[in-house]
């Protein structure tokens, strides 16, 4: 009986050490392993550019299908909260009801007039890539831009989304169908990488380098490249971080 208990008095030692050496060793020190993300990854400062210069939200939806390079189709909606408020959604519309679910955002841009002549904007990554926020970006009146944007420095300006546009679930199979004709022309842009995972095409870049209209970051200073404002840059590129508990 005494030699029973003294077994299972070492064998709970035993397992409560290794659960403590699998977490780090001690209190307040944790380890973190890398998982694949499957996840295939956005090039955020591409997104940026193409916000900037979309004529509307039909030519945003197909400029950011031309840059994701996944199976999906991403949906887009384009929202004014108010006279100076705004938010794009960029989403999979999985059950193609076309509407925007929480589990179906992959980005939000929301866009602020500040005064008559200037705006601030920025973006957030959600789910898979809800570690990417980008910095608070400035625009000005007279900057280079698409329409989308320009037009709220019009005289008059009356916001136009105040019933949200979203893509249309009859859309989705015509923006497929151009965006497979524009890979097949840029199939250097397309090729899967060697490895595992879903990773294709060049992702980062050098946002905005060499333009004279370069969105400056709130505060002063112009931004470039294609890593800025992602938590835990030292994260392995296209992986996952799980907290073994």
């Amino acid at each position: 009986m005494i030699a029973t208990r003294f077994l299972a008095l070492a064998l709970t030692a035993s397992v409560s050490a290794a659960s403590v050496t699998a977490c780090g060793g001690g209190a307040g020190t944790e380890r973190w392993v890398a998982t694949e993300n499957t996840n295939v990854e956005i090039d955020w400062d591409a997104i940026n550019q193409a916000y900037r210069d979309a004529e509307g939200p039909e030519d945003l939806e197909k400029r950011v299908n031309e840059i994701y390079t996944g199976d999906e189709i991403i949906s887009v909606s384009v929202r004014d909260v108010d006279d100076k408020s705004q938010v794009v959604t960029g989403f999979f519309d999985n059950n193609e009801d076309g509407q925007v679910d929480d589990s179906e955002k992959v980005f939000t841009i929301q866009r602020d007039i500040v005064d008559p002549k200037k705006a601030q904007y920025a973006i957030n990554g959600h789910g898979a890539y809800g570690h990417y926020h980008s910095p608070m970006w400035d625009i000005a009146s007279g900057m280079l831009m698409g329409s989308m944007l320009s037009r709220m420095f019009m005289p008059g300006y009356s916001p136009m989304y105040r019933q949200p546009y979203t893509t249309s679930p009859a859309s989705r199979s015509a923006i497929a169908s151009q965006r497979s004709t524009y890979r097949a022309a840029n199939p250097a842009k397309f090729q899967k990488a060697s490895g595992s995972g879903r990773t294709y095409g060049k992702t980062g870049g050098s946002f905005g380098s060499g333009s004279k209209s370069t969105p400056t970051r709130s505060g002063g200073g112009r931004v470039g490249g294609g890593r800025f404002g992602i938590k835990g840059s030292t994260r392995p590129a296209g992986r996952k971080v799980v907290h073994l508990s």
